[in-house]
């Protein structure tokens, strides 16, 4: 299973990549898998402010409706539009085209919270 090494991860398999204060979020491959074939993304508006682990997003696939949640607290300053359109980049590319949201962090010490590529590798062997 691809894990980049540069992200953070969460139990809930949402990934997060940091470049400053700006985090590039999505779902992991073994979420997109769980999930089956997604067909429909509901995203939040620029300018929304989440906490961390709050629900922002909702992914639909022919298997269930599933929230996303959003690993550090922050404003979304970017959508991916392109996701809206083509719900199956979720799938097809879960760690490149297929990312959700981006936004700018409140507070990066809550990063500290979050798993590295090799806890959540862990992680996933226990069977989480």
């Amino acid at each position: 299973m691809l894990l980049p090494k540069d992200l953070y991860y969460t139990e809930n398999h949402e990934w997060i990549f940091v470049e400053g204060k700006k985090g590039t979020i999505g779902v992991t491959e073994h979420a997109q898998k769980e999930m089956g074939d997604i067909v429909f993304v509901e995203l939040p508006e620029i300018g929304d402010d989440f906490e961390q682990f709050d629900s922002f997003a909702v992914i639909e696939s022919v298997k269930a409706v599933s929230d996303v949640y959003l690993p550090v607290g922050g404003k979304v300053i970017a959508i991916n539009q392109d996701i809206l359109e083509q719900p199956e980049l979720v799938n097809d590319e879960p760690f490149e085209s297929g990312w959700l949201v981006e936004i700018e962090i409140s507070n990066l010490d809550e990063l500290e919270s979050l798993m590295d590529d090799e806890a959540y590798a862990h992680y996933l062997e226990e069977g989480k």
